[in-house]
């Protein structure tokens, strides 16, 4: 199709922004029984770094911008290696932008994008991670000795309402090899839980079918998303389960594209990584030259 080039006039003085980023954190001194017990938050050097900045923009003159707004963010090994209670800051910020040369945005070309045709695409990822298990007996959780294997896929039905957004349900599948696990006979502190003995159910007890509602955010190369899910086909204990999922997509080629997420039970409790790859059937957006 053929799309009209179009004037912009005065920009806003205002708008609102949101930042994501997602890292790796290095440097950290983990847990130690001996020389760092007092660390019961991080369990490894190396930790994942998730950010949002949500702020404000307003243009004070033609080159001041000012700046305020809150920002989120969270450290974490994803659960595979304990302990993994976490880290969360949330931080206010303010600042003044000057910038050099910037000209008035009147009479400024925009770039004019094809008509956008709204329609449903269908992503079909598989992933896979492994993780740590915390299990509890009474008022107390024991850290379980072994890292256990989790598989998994999400068929999800999307439509997409334009460049920017798209939503729809999914399909999710798991096998979490740690769920329904526990202690055979004996209990022990967590500086000896190489000592823990520990029963595992038939596999029928670790596998789930489950059910998610999912938002993305479309960007270049990259699309941020949300859901929440609850588990429909199960044979209960852990997988009994209200799940929430945060997830990214890096584009490959058009279609096809790797995915990094994380899991959370609850809004609280540390499920799993999902790390793997999908396609993108009936892909519709258009293509830019």
């Amino acid at each position: 199709k053929l799309s009209r080039t179009v004037l912009r006039g005065e920009s806003s003085r205002k708008g609102a922004d949101l930042l994501d980023n997602f890292g790796l954190s290095f440097g950290w001194k983990p847990y130690d029984d001996a020389v760092n017990p007092l660390n019961k938050m991080m369990g490894s050097k190396m930790n994942a770094y998730l950010n949002a900045d949500f702020f404000l923009n307003w243009r004070v003159t033609r080159e001041v911008d000012f700046t305020a707004g809150l920002s989120l963010t969270h450290f974490s090994n994803g659960n595979t290696k304990f302990p993994n209670a976490g880290l969360n800051a949330v931080g206010l910020r303010a600042g003044l932008t000057y910038n050099f040369g910037r000209k008035s945005s009147e009479m400024a070309p925009r770039t004019v994008c094809p008509a956008f045709p709204r329609h449903f695409s269908y992503d079909l990822t598989f992933f896979g991670s492994w993780r740590r298990k915390g299990i509890e007996v009474g008022d107390k959780q024991y850290a379980a000795p072994d890292a256990y294997t989790v598989l998994g896929f999400n068929f999800a039905s999307m439509y997409n309402f334009g460049y920017k957004f798209r939503a729809g349900v999914s399909l999710d599948g798991v096998y979490d090899s740690s769920a329904n696990v526990a202690i055979a006979d004996q209990i022990v502190e967590m500086g000896s839980s190489a000592d823990l003995t520990v029963e595992k159910p038939g596999v029928d007890r670790q596998l789930a079918l489950g059910v998610s509602a999912r938002a993305e955010f479309v960007m270049p190369y990259f699309n941020i998303g949300v859901g929440l899910g609850t588990n429909f086909l199960h044979k209960g204990g852990d997988l009994k389960a209200f799940y929430q999922m945060l997830t990214l997509k890096v584009a490959v080629t058009r279609s096809s594209y790797v995915h990094i997420g994380y899991s959370l039970r609850d809004f609280h409790m540390p499920n799993f990584l999902m790390l793997g790859v999908g396609y993108r059937f009936n892909n519709k957006y258009p293509r830019h030259r």
